[in-house]
């Protein structure tokens, strides 16, 4: 049996369901789940002094390209709309293999963790020389974190009228073939697992319809989620209507991609009708708020749907749109947005960290993650609301208003990954040099 107590916490945010917030109080890990949260608790083992601290679940991601982190601030891609922003990009991911994607889900999953965050899902839909979903896998392995990758797929090139290059895109048999391989190899549906598999063709303007039906009837059969982008801005709606006769709601609706096991990525420019489809089949959203401000795609309506009913999530997105991976920053961007639409009581701190907690852990089908309560999994955030960034608040628990933006502690499945700000799972030094060497080969190829 191990046993840690984060003990005499200033604040514990437990996120459970009577959403319950505690004052000088204790929080027990025991073999990997929560067995206790409350006053006085006691163990034989390790004692993690939570004095000066903000106690919350780990913060949950719902959409990422962690390759993405290779190609940061790019010259050409910067300034541009997302459709210009993709064809910019695509000929530098096309030179991508094995090492990249493997290093950068490295980096990127590093960055998520000193953000707070414990599980995140990856949306990988490029499969260049020889890289494949395990790449990823590995390396979250290694990490520490809990993962939810998902098997994207291009399979219309531009020679078919699609975004990608065709030297990109796959045939459909194949996708559906790897599709089975990675779900049967490394999906694991057991409460507490490490890593389930999704599959995720990458848009409806990248795959043909008979792709995304294909998906959807292989995800109900192996029992896994669905996961695709949605009605990200204006163009993504033109193209549906020209090239569908609908609007993405409907598309999606119409190929099986409504339900409480899919959730779609943005969803900024869904409609009235959209939200109430989405609320009536509880399918998920992962609203991606810094992308969104970057590509200058628009304000998702999530006051809007989350009075609806919708499930929402969040997401930082890839870092070539966002060009960061900061979850506790997505959810400070994410209530400030709010605000800006709708009044400056539109959204509030705590209920912006629920959708980065609770709310994103429900929407990947992981009722046993995002809460702080006895039998849940001990993912685990520490902030220490002792320094210059929470210094004068009257409310250390508003950490969106007044907080750190990286964690002093972190736990996954009760093991600790991040000590005194310093990530112990990996070499972060030796990391960062091999990440460096990638992107400069990368640059210099222009």
């Amino acid at each position: 049996m191990q046993e840690t107590l984060i003990q005499n916490a200033q604040t514990v945010i437990t996120m459970d369901d009577d959403a319950r917030v505690l004052h000088d109080a204790d929080v027990l890990i025991r073999d990997g789940q929560i067995a206790a949260v409350g006053q006085g608790l006691q163990t034989f083992g390790q004692i993690v002094s939570g004095a000066g601290c903000v106690v919350t679940p780990g913060l949950v991601n719902t959409h990422h390209h962690l390759y993405q982190n290779l190609t940061r601030a790019v010259p050409g891609a910067q300034d541009a709309l997302l459709f210009g922003w993709l064809q910019r990009l695509y000929p530098i991911w096309a030179r991508f293999g094995p090492e990249e994607m493997f290093v950068s889900a490295q980096l990127g999953l590093v960055e998520l963790a000193l953000s707070g965050c414990t599980l995140s899902s990856d949306h990988l839909y490029l499969y260049p020389n020889g890289s494949r979903l395990e790449d990823t896998i590995h390396a979250a392995h290694e990490v520490g974190l809990r993962f939810h990758p998902t098997r994207g797929a291009m399979s219309i090139g531009e020679s078919k009228g699609g975004l990608p290059p065709d030297s990109l895109v796959e045939e459909e048999g194949a996708i559906l073939e790897d599709m089975i391989r990675v779900v049967d190899g490394f999906h694991d549906a057991s409460e507490g697992s490490m890593c389930r598999v999704g599959l995720a063709p990458c848009s409806p303007f990248s795959v043909s319809r008979e792709l995304m039906r294909d998906a959807a009837l292989l995800a109900r059969d192996k029992g896994v989620m669905l996961h695709t982008h949605l009605a990200e801005n204006d163009e993504d709606i033109a193209y549906s209507e020209a090239q569908f006769g609908c609007r993405p709601g409907q598309y999606a609706e119409e190929l099986g991609w409504t339900g409480d096991d899919v959730w779609h990525a943005h969803c900024v420019k869904l409609d009235a009708a959209e939200i109430d489809l989405f609320a009536r089949t509880r399918t998920g959203v992962a609203h991606c708020p810094c992308s969104n401000c970057r590509l200058g795609s628009g304000i998702a309506p999530v006051r809007g749907m989350r009075d609806a009913g919708v499930p929402v999530g969040l997401g930082v997105d890839g870092s070539a749109s966002n060009d960061m991976a900061s979850l506790i920053g997505e959810a400070r961007q994410a209530m400030l947005l709010q605000r800006v639409a709708n009044g400056a009581d539109a959204m509030s701190a705590y209920e912006a960290l629920e959708i980065a907690t609770r709310g994103g852990a429900d929407i990947l089908g992981r009722p046993d993650c995002g809460r702080l309560a006895p039998g849940k999994r001990a993912d685990v955030a520490v902030w220490d609301v002792s320094g210059v960034a929470s210094s004068g608040s009257w409310d250390p628990a508003a950490l969106l208003l007044a907080g750190p933006s990286q964690v002093k502690h972190l736990f996954v499945e009760g093991r600790q990954i991040i000590s005194g700000g310093e990530v112990t799972s990996i070499d972060l030094p030796h990391l960062l040099e091999r990440h460096g060497r990638l992107a400069r080969a990368l640059a210099e190829q222009g």
